[in-house]
């Protein structure tokens, strides 16, 4: 036998090689390492691929590769043979599968060089920028305070007949007469009052009951013109005259501008009847009208800069005061008040103006993460951008879903669905999109209308002091799962406990959206907080904590991170049963809280999510009709 045989027959275990050497002979030995050699041989044949059988796969493959006919004006019409478009008549053009053409899923496109140079793609990283700002143009017209309109009125009814003010524009003081009129009645009242008076006079030596009478009728006669409207300074000064007056002054009670006359000399006038409108004009109202569009980029205090054609070049500052609720159903228009100083009386109440709203400086006063104006392709409320990811070691194009904020000029602010650092194409999506669309995939002609369920329509935008108020549930909840995993059944029953009662003391009374979601999330929390709370072993705990992450992890998908620092989302695979199970942690390190000691680093992480960022959906949601995107996205 050859040495070589000899080797191969060594290689049997040993216990089977014992038993079968005394029992063979030379012969033997030969017929079985003939046997063995052949069993050698056959395994390596069905291992090692024929000299040929590259060749024959690529046959195999060519001949299966789909060749598909679509439009080029239709991308959306697909055959399996030539002929024409059923749309629009034309020629359709052959396309190769999304799997030949190098597309390795239906969200992402890899072009070869020369069609990156045709397409002139140009990227750019995804940063925050401090001067990201943006300029909020709107026009509108200046108008009286209506807090400071006032209205004259006659206080007794006759006939005008001369009217101290005739001029609108025109300044007055407070107690200065601005017409005098003819009054049967107060000519009547008044010659009353001189008649008791004097009566007053005349009995002065008579009875006490006399003097009592003539005294009631003198205060009789004072009350009637009281109740005419006299005021008491008039009335003692008609009190000292010897005839009846025949004009009674109209005095104004208060100080300001006529901006309107509804009285004219010789008419006649009933008490109550408006006669002047006055209005105090150190301070103006500017009512702009904003699209529906522009309100997301105005709120109350913001500064405005105004400008009016009589002053070119001059500006006036004033504050938004009032933003309307309503919007006009003909004009689709909102009213977006500001508030003038106007104490050297330059601004007229008439005039047209154009105010700018200076918007982009983040509610919280971080900078925002933004993307440029260029990038996104719009679908609606919701937007698509590109972004440039590695598939191997080729450069690929995955089209993702983000959620952005309102523009801030050259910029776009991400709030949810991008990561600071990732590159996205500023220049050359909207051919990506196309060669995309081309080959079958989702495009952005594809994407679901805005009233299907999206990626991000579950993140409520914030403002970092809003935010700030989930904090202290957080970190309740980061002290019950340290707990667990170090099995520290009093330390996370004590968790537990600070958490229930910081879920009470969270409102966002200037938020619906923000309110109804925290209704359903606190609800989960409070129901699976109140469970570790109660529980009498870890075990039980255990159970309690599982429902408790879910709810945490809702929370950071909807409201975002409110901490200052990342929060990283683990799985295990072998927890609860080996159905597996995910938890919230500080750090990248595996604290596994559903076996504490026995194993404590078993798992992985598979999300971070910053500050303020959102963790994204999970990969199997109905609303993810793209590749699931990482987390990422400020707040604003």
């Amino acid at each position: 036998m050859s040495e070589t045989m000899m080797n191969r027959l060594k290689k049997l275990p040993m216990r089977i090689w014992e038993r079968v050497k005394p029992h063979v002979g030379r012969a033997g030995l030969l017929l079985l390492g003939f046997l063995i050699a052949s069993f050698v041989f056959a395994v390596r044949s069905c291992s090692e691929p024929e000299p040929h059988g590259d060749h024959r796969a690529t046959e195999a493959a060519s001949s299966s590769e789909q060749t598909i006919w679509t439009c080029s004006m239709h991308p959306q019409i697909r055959q399996p043979e030539p002929g024409q478009c059923p749309i629009c008549g034309m020629d359709l053009i052959p396309v190769t599968s999304s799997a030949s053409a190098g597309s390795s899923s239906p969200t992402r496109i890899v072009l070869s060089d020369r069609a990156q140079a045709l397409a002139k793609l140009r990227t750019v990283a995804v940063r925050r920028r401090a001067d990201a700002s943006g300029q909020l143009r709107l026009l509108g017209r200046i108008e009286a305070n209506e807090t400071t309109l006032k209205t004259i009125t006659a206080w007794t009814g006759g006939r005008i007949d001369r009217l101290h003010v005739n001029v609108t524009g025109e300044r007055v003081r407070a107690g200065q007469v601005i017409a005098t009129l003819y009054s049967p009645e107060v000519f009547a009242a008044h010659q009353d009052l001189l008649v008791a008076k004097r009566q007053v006079v005349r009995m002065a030596q008579s009875p006490e009951s006399s003097r009592q009478a003539a005294a009631a009728a003198l205060d009789a006669a004072r009350e009637r013109l009281r109740l005419l409207g006299v005021p008491d300074d008039e009335l003692a000064r008609m009190e000292t005259q010897e005839r009846p007056t025949r004009a009674v002054a109209i005095r104004t009670p208060f100080a300001g501008t006529v901006i309107e006359r509804m009285a004219t000399e010789g008419a006649y006038v009933s008490t109550g009847t408006p006669l002047y409108r006055l209005a105090n004009l150190s301070t103006l109202w500017l009512q702009l009208d904003a699209y529906e569009s522009d309100l997301s980029g105005v709120a109350l205090e913001d500064s405005v800069r105004v400008m009016v054609d009589a002053m070119p070049g001059e500006d006036f500052e004033g504050k938004v005061a009032f933003i309307d609720p309503t919007v006009d159903p003909r004009t689709r228009t909102a009213q977006v008040r500001v508030v003038l100083d106007n104490a050297e009386g330059r601004l007229r109440p008439g005039m047209f103006a154009e105010a700018t709203v200076e918007t982009g400086a983040a509610a919280d006063g971080r900078s925002p993460l933004v993307v440029p104006a260029t990038a996104p392709l719009f679908t609606g409320r919701r937007a698509i951008v590109y972004v440039e990811v590695r598939d191997g070691d080729r450069t690929a194009y995955e089209a993702r879903t983000v959620r952005l904020g309102p523009r801030l000029g050259d910029f776009y602010p991400v709030v949810a669905g991008l990561s600071e650092g990732e590159r996205v194409v500023s220049r050359g999506a909207f051919a990506l999109d196309a060669d995309l669309q081309i080959r079958g995939g989702a495009s952005m002609m594809t994407s679901p209308d805005d009233r299907a369920e999206g990626v991000w329509d579950e993140a409520i935008e914030l403002s970092a002091a809003q935010r700030g108020k989930l904090g202290p549930v957080v970190s309740a909840y980061l002290a019950v799962q340290e707990a667990l995993a170090a099995d520290n059944l009093p330390g996370a029953k004590a968790g537990a406990e600070r958490l229930i009662a910081a879920i009470a003391t969270v409102n966002f009374e200037r938020s619906r959206a923000a309110e109804a979601a925290w209704a359903e999330v606190s609800s989960g929390l409070g129901q699976h907080g109140r469970h570790v709370k109660m529980a009498q072993d870890l075990e039980g705990a255990r159970s309690g904590f599982e429902g408790l992450s879910k709810e945490v992890e809702s929370l950071l998908r909807r409201f975002g991170n409110p901490l200052e620092t990342p929060l990283n989302v683990a799985f295990c695979p072998m927890a609860v049963g080996s159905e597996g199970a995910s938890w919230v942690q500080h750090g990248t390190k595996i604290d596994n809280s559903y076996f504490g000691a026995s194993m404590r680093d078993c798992g992985e992480v598979q999300h971070q999510v910053p500050p303020g960022s959102f963790l994204s959906p999970p990969a199997d949601s109905s609303a993810t009709r793209q590749a699931p995107a990482p987390a990422g996205g400020h707040q604003h």
